[in-house]
């Protein structure tokens, strides 16, 4: 078996169990506190959460928790709770006030499929409910570990992270930012989250200080390899392959590090990434092999 079609063998069984829970999480039942599920906002949450995807920043969580010997069962309740990040900043990121697509993963968007109000709710419930999620006595951790992860979680998404990094990126519509400001974008807007799940597992685990950093430049690493693969993807394969529109970067004229220095750079950048990756966890020798394949194939992705 090659090491490709392991780690995306891995990555496919993390996936399902993070979809299993994130089913049940959205199901119809009501809690004992909640009056109503409104049925058409649950079915635009499930819409935009259980519609595929690799899942990949769930598989960090997971793997990065393993690494370390933290409870599979918390780990899968963080992972869920990020993968309800991850979705809401997508179902956002889609509306027309912002990247305005139609077509996510091969299906049309929350706010297509459904409406724009609705999509902004869906995105507004995601968000909410992944705290929901890491607040609740089905996350059983020490509560001093469950406030780190809360405020890990909470600073990656918002003004410092992700949703920081959104802003940046429309206002680089108006003006291209140089190579600090088109790195600075991508490391709040994509690389945050990823940070966060590749630190995850080390918070879960009450890890030393050492290495949960270590996890946390680990990350940083694959979150820079991840947007230069999806850059190089935006600029050559096709939307039928992507599930998505491509080109959109060159056509509003934004920079990127790929339109800065070229597709070979960015190829030769990716390598250096992976070795930079791989020196990170080298002191965790075997136990992080399944680590070490996840940089390798976010680097040559093809979708």
């Amino acid at each position: 078996m090659s090491k490709t079609s392991s780690i995306e063998q891995k990555l496919q069984s993390r996936a399902q169990e993070v979809e299993r829970l994130l089913d049940q999480l959205l199901s119809a039942d009501l809690r004992s506190d909640e009056i109503a599920r409104p049925e058409r906002l649950r079915a635009a949450m499930r819409h935009g959460v259980l519609n595929g995807g690799k899942r990949l920043r769930p598989f960090l969580v997971m793997e990065s928790a393993s690494l370390f010997g933290a409870e599979s069962g918390p780990a899968l309740r963080v992972a869920a709770a990020l993968e309800c990040v991850h979705c809401y900043s997508l179902v956002h990121d889609d509306l027309p006030a912002m990247d305005d697509d139609d077509m996510r993963r091969g299906q049309p968007t929350v706010h297509k499929a459904f409406d724009e109000a609705t999509g902004i709710l869906a995105g507004d419930s995601l968000l909410t409910y992944a705290f929901d999620i890491l607040a609740a006595s089905e996350t059983d951790l020490p509560a001093s570990i469950k406030v780190d992860v809360i405020l890990a979680l909470a600073r990656a998404s918002g003004l410092g992270g992700m949703a920081g990094g959104q802003m940046l990126d429309l206002e680089a519509e108006k003006k291209s930012p140089d190579e600090e400001g088109i790195r600075t974008l991508q490391a709040m807007k994509t690389g945050a989250l990823i940070r966060f799940a590749a630190e995850a597992g080390a918070i879960l685990a009450g890890a030393l200080k050492e290495d949960r950093d270590r996890l946390r430049r680990f990350g940083e690493k694959i979150g820079l390899a991840f947007q230069l693969a999806d850059d190089l993807l935006d600029l050559t394969a096709d939307p039928e392959t992507m599930g998505k529109a491509t080109g959109k970067d060159a056509a509003r004229g934004k920079g990127t590090l790929v339109s800065l220095h070229g597709e070979a750079w960015a190829r030769d950048a990716l390598q250096r990434l992976v070795a930079e990756s791989e020196d990170l966890l080298a002191p965790f020798g075997e136990k992080a092999e399944t680590l070490l394949q996840a940089a390798r194939f976010v680097a040559e992705r093809k979708n």
